[in-house]
């Protein structure tokens, strides 16, 4: 039977973006993609490989055994690349325990039932398994915040402030127990914040300029001053493909922009953007308001990315201002269709 690789949450921002750039780069791989469709996944962010020969979606729960066993059973899965997170942080603030349920029991089932397919004993690897790889997407979320000097590495001690962050936290640790314990071939990369086409209506960005286009008031958090590092999502799944494939088994690779801004910033360059191309009789900042600022918001995180550039030889094709370009393009081009 062909081996196929386990995608979970693939019909979310990130994993939806990494399946069609996997499917242009690998012409002869089998993905399953399990997906629950919560309020994050879509499939219409997946219509240009709906009917890939070599592609197959299940809708499900990654903390179903069952259904996980099924797949692992029907499919010879021989790797996985873990997407699958609740991962809005308002969100987490308001309904923490399906943050603790999906992130950290759902991760256990995944390893769990995987350790059971691939391995006879700890250390010991059934056979045609031994290049089998389980692949966890974390955040620099998980690091807590930096003051305004400093940057993420992955020696930073954990400080998850969230219980977003602290639910993957744990998934890190429980990821890393089954490298240390059982000598799982595991690889983690934890990423700064994503940006780009397909990422969901909720999030800062795509916030920004659907409020801008709809004459509503754009709400910045605080004083708009908390600080990201921001990466365009293609330059993240080519990370993550390169991890994949050539990180070395145990280890965390973080993987950043090195595009940090301040969210008032991005407001204002979003709206400069909208005037350009899409001008009306005021500027777009005109709609810019400050809104109370959310519990426990992190003032900057920042990653340093050397590990991934001198290890695996991974470079960002895009800098802010050509991503941010191509982001709002995007988005144009979305809500107008509606």
């Amino acid at each position: 039977m062909s081996r196929s690789i386990l995608i979970t949450g693939g019909a979310g921002f990130i994993g939806s973006n990494f399946i069609s750039y996997f499917f242009e780069t690998y012409k002869d791989k089998k993905i399953i993609n399990l997906d629950k469709l919560s309020y994050a996944g879509d499939l219409s962010n997946l219509s240009e490989v709906e009917n890939h020969k070599n592609y197959t979606f299940i809708e499900g729960d990654i903390c179903n055994s069952n259904l996980v066993e099924y797949i692992f059973k029907t499919y010879n899965i021989a790797s996985v690349i873990h997407f699958a997170a609740e991962s809005h942080v308002d969100n987490s603030i308001e309904n923490p325990s399906e943050f603790i349920n999906t992130n950290i029991n759902g991760t256990f089932n995944l390893l769990n039932i995987a350790k059971r397919h691939w391995m006879d004993a700890p250390f010991i690897f059934k056979e045609d398994c031994e290049s089998n790889r389980f692949h966890h997407i974390s955040t620099d979320e998980v690091y807590g915040a930096l003051g305004k000097t400093g940057l993420f590495t992955e020696d930073t001690p954990y400080a998850p402030n969230s219980p977003y962050s602290a639910s993957k936290a744990s998934s890190d640790f429980i990821v890393r127990s089954y490298f240390h314990t059982y000598g799982m071939n595991v690889v983690t990369t934890n990423c700064s914040n994503n940006y780009g086409p397909k990422q969901h209506d909720e999030k800062l960005i795509p916030t920004i300029i659907r409020k801008a286009i709809n004459n509503e008031d754009i709400p910045i958090y605080g004083d708009g001053k908390n600080i990201r590092d921001w990466l365009y999502v293609m330059d993240h799944c080519k990370g993550i493909d390169l991890v994949f494939n050539s990180g070395k088994s145990g280890e965390a690779y973080n993987i950043g922009g090195k595009n940090e801004r301040d969210n008032l910033y991005i407001a204002h360059r979003v709206c400069d953007i909208l005037d350009e191309i899409r001008p009306k009789n005021m500027p777009y900042s005109n709609q810019i308001k400050f809104v109370k600022d959310r519990p426990g918001h992190d003032f900057r995180y920042a990653i340093d990315a050397s590990k991934i550039e001198s290890e695996l030889g991974w470079k960002a094709n895009e800098n802010f201002e050509s991503g941010i370009l191509k982001t709002v393009q995007w988005y144009l081009d979305k809500y107008e269709e509606k």
